[in-house]
């Protein structure tokens, strides 16, 4: 393998250091710039993440980053262990603006399925919000359903919230 292809490489892979304010970055400049959301946002990502990491149970949770070398391309967690039950919940999936329409978050979300079909979750969910059309297309081609939509404030401006679950 050449040098250039190492950097072109796209590496799929859990936790590293800065991985948390990479994600972090991503969801901040991505959701203030296209969606007008503020710093109550961003820390709310933050503080979300910041418990999550160190609870990691790699028997029900996964955190997994895409790379090419040093550049943050995109990232998804499964949190199956915010409940005691046969369900989890995915979290923090965001691709960066170089990332979108080249199928990283399509890989990032089938390694995601697989694993909740290895554990056996019954229930996989997702909260969102109107208007992510493309992410909202990825999830039904994994078999997500919208099952309820509101308006609401959860991250600090007023959006069309919607819920989305895959059953086993």
């Amino acid at each position: 393998m050449t040098g250039q292809d190492e950097v072109n490489r796209i590496e799929i892979s859990g936790w590293t250091p800065g991985s948390l304010g990479q994600v972090v970055a991503l969801h901040g400049r991505y959701y203030a710039r296209d969606w007008g959301f503020g710093p109550y946002f961003e820390a709310k990502v933050a503080s979300g993440m910041a418990a999550f990491i160190p609870r990691i149970d790699p028997n029900r949770d996964l955190f997994l980053v895409a790379r090419r070398g040093s550049h943050m391309l995109g990232s998804i967690t499964i949190d199956g262990s915010e409940t005691e039950s046969d369900e989890a919940h995915v979290r923090w999936f965001i691709t960066s603006d170089a990332a979108r329409g080249t199928g990283i978050g399509r890989q990032l979300m089938q390694q995601a399925m697989a694993f909740c079909n290895r554990v056996g979750f019954s229930l996989v969910y997702l909260d969102t919000f109107k208007g992510l059309d493309a992410a909202r297309h990825l999830y039904e081609a994994h078999g997500f359903a919208l099952t309820d939509e509101h308006t609401d404030r959860t991250w600090g401006v007023e959006v069309t919230e919607q819920r989305f679950e895959r059953r086993r």
